[in-house]
């Protein structure tokens, strides 16, 4: 949002008493404002499919899979949270969370607690 502001400040500043600048300003401004209001929708459908997810609704997995395909885009943070997604929620025990379904036994052992005395 600062980025927004600083971006429609620019725009007051450029706009001099040359049309052609006043015209300038006036694009740069209302860019700032459109890119301002996408970014604050975009945050919001964020929360959303955080919320949806959090619920284990299916419509959680579905807008999980498009908010993790359009984070690749953002490296480096984005771009592993959103392979690290799309690997959870493409893969089985993704697909059993949000089918209901028993998840998949594979090859995953859990861990197994030491035996007693293993330190002495």
């Amino acid at each position: 949002m600062a980025i927004c502001l600083a971006v429609g400040g620019m725009a007051l500043m450029s706009a001099a008493h040359v049309h052609d600048d006043r015209v300038g300003g006036g694009i740069m401004m209302v860019g700032g404002i459109v890119g301002g209001i996408l970014l604050v929708l975009f945050g919001f459908l964020d929360l959303f499919t955080g919320i949806q997810i959090r619920k284990v609704n299916p419509i959680g997995r579905t807008l999980g899979i498009i908010i993790s395909a359009l984070m690749l885009l953002s490296f480096p943070l984005g771009t592993a949270l959103g392979i690290y997604g799309l690997w959870f929620l493409l893969g089985d025990m993704g697909k059993a969370l949000y089918t209901g379904s028993e998840a998949p036994a594979g090859n995953y052992d859990p861990p197994s607690a030491p035996p007693p005395n293993s330190w002495a």
